[in-house]
């Protein structure tokens, strides 16, 4: 009889794109996520919160560079509900949640939404295939009034978790005017229309003369690969290259530029036009070109804008993996899409919005040094007696009715080093420490160890005498003394 395989174990292995989050990390993200509910709320947006899986008819086709169904989703078939996919942003659900709910929501709807979302795409350094996003929409608003109010809020969730003026702007263009410019090219043919478009939304990193050579014929990329064109003509190319280069010094001259670049055409004339109006109302509010500025150059890949478009640049410099200063980039990007929420209706509803990416904004945050790079693990009361288990749990009890995050050691408590060696595991900021000997004197030891880690790695003999890492203290006094320590760790 042969002999049976055994099963092979399972790699402990995290897929590929995919990451696990620890502690501080989720901590953090949860901190800041608040903090942009706040402006959300502020605001008037109310909290949605929809299906992380959607059929791939609601999804629709929108990805950016995706030329075949369900490319760049995680999708499978139900025998059901036929194809079903993890939704790719927070946006194509909202259209659907708006057109099956229409009639019990009021007009416009104001929504926000926080949570992860997938991408079936190539994995490659800081570019994972679930991230999370926080978005802000408003669904049933025709004004630019609407799509000026989102760059406002954009431009106060910056500030709020810590990005100060100067280290961000908001840029607006209007898909109108893009429009506008192909129609001066004369490209009229769709996947044409839409490999221009891709093209002029790499302007910021290829520069004019790229962007002509891949208009053009195409063009060599920085690793030797030839990158085909888009095969027009020099001069169908020429209302592209000057939209693109229209940014003046002020608002103004940049719109007069841009009248200029989309020749005859009316969309682009009422794409500029809505440009002034958002440009006036942010005026308004006291919002500036320091803060919020028209920009030609800005795209956006997604295949469902129609109106006006914004993303939020941080421009603060970084060093890159090779120690080469370049600015951080886009954090967050939206616009209006009139059209979406039709595919279901059939009925045009215009809608507007933004989307904040989470972990981007975390790591800017972490740059500028508006955060902590670990959280503070809790207060570990160490077991130096098991049979004395509910003495503890009243100790850590005490903690958490004070507000102090606390815990007891909870393994096994036969050797005391391994307890302490725990807490530093945990990077927690004081131990608690009591045998038979404390508990019958009524006392407790109370360990600094962040104090104690410190002079342990700097000071003298002399230093340690001076500054104690270790008390004893009435039992009663456990709560008062631990918080003194903890505000001191503060300082």
């Amino acid at each position: 009889m042969a002999k049976q395989k055994k099963t092979p174990r399972p790699k402990a292995i995290t897929p590929k794109g995919f990451r696990d989050y620890f502690g501080s990390d989720v901590t953090e993200r949860a901190e800041m996520l608040a903090k942009i509910a706040g402006v959300y709320h502020a605001y008037g947006f109310d909290a949605l919160e929809s299906s992380a899986v959607e059929t791939v008819e609601a999804l629709g086709k929108y990805l950016p560079d995706v030329d075949r169904p369900n490319e760049g989703v995680f999708a499978w078939e139900e025998d059901e509900s036929g194809w079903v996919a993890l939704r790719y942003d927070l946006t194509a659900p909202l259209a659907r949640v708006y057109a099956q709910h229409r009639n019990d929501l009021p007009t416009p709807y104001r929504r926000y939404a926080m949570g992860p979302v997938w991408r079936n795409e190539k994995p490659g350094p800081g570019r994972y295939r679930q991230f999370y996003q926080c978005d802000a929409d408003t669904v049933g608003a025709a004004s630019v009034a609407a799509d000026a109010e989102i760059c406002a809020l954009l431009s106060d969730c910056l500030e709020t978790v810590g990005i100060p003026r100067g280290d961000y702007i908001v840029r607006v263009n209007n898909r109108k005017v893009l429009n506008g410019v192909l129609e001066a090219m004369g490209v009229t043919d769709e996947v044409q229309s839409a490999a221009v478009l891709r093209t002029i939304d790499k302007f910021d990193k290829v520069g004019e003369a790229g962007v002509r050579e891949l208009l053009g014929k195409g063009r060599l990329d920085a690793s030797g690969a030839y990158i085909d064109g888009v095969g027009l003509a020099e001069e169908q190319a020429e209302p592209v290259i000057a939209f693109l280069t229209s940014k003046g010094e002020s608002n103004e001259e940049t719109l007069s530029n841009l009248r200029a670049a989309i020749g005859e055409s009316s969309i682009g004339a009422e794409g500029v036009a809505e440009l002034e109006q958002i440009g006036a109302l942010l005026a308004a509010q006291g919002y500036g070109p320091d803060r919020i500025v028209i920009d030609p150059s800005v795209v956006r890949g997604l295949g469902y804008y129609t109106g006006p478009v914004y993303e939020a640049e941080l421009t603060f410099e970084i060093l890159d993996d090779k120690g080469r200063k370049r600015q951080f980039g886009s954090v967050a990007g939206g616009g209006r899409y009139d059209d979406l929420v039709k595919r279901f209706t059939g009925q045009a509803v215009p809608a507007t919005g933004v989307s904040i990416g989470v972990d981007r904004l975390l790591a800017a945050l972490r740059e500028k040094g508006r955060i902590k790079s670990h959280a503070q693990g809790p207060v570990v009361v160490t077991v130096m007696d098991r049979d004395r288990m509910a003495d503890y749990q009243a100790m850590v009890g005490e903690l958490r009715q004070a507000g102090i995050r606390a815990e007891v050691y909870l393994g096994n408590p036969k050797n005391f080093g391994n307890q302490l060696k725990y807490a530093d595991k945990r990077e927690s900021p004081v131990a608690i420490i009591a045998g038979s000997d404390e508990f019958d004197a009524g006392k407790v030891q109370i360990k600094d160890l962040i104090l104690g880690a410190k002079i342990a790695e700097n000071a003298t003999l002399e230093e340690w005498k001076e500054r104690p890492s270790q008390f004893e203290v009435a039992r009663t006094d456990l709560v008062a003394k631990v918080r003194e320590i903890l505000d001191g760790q503060d300082d």
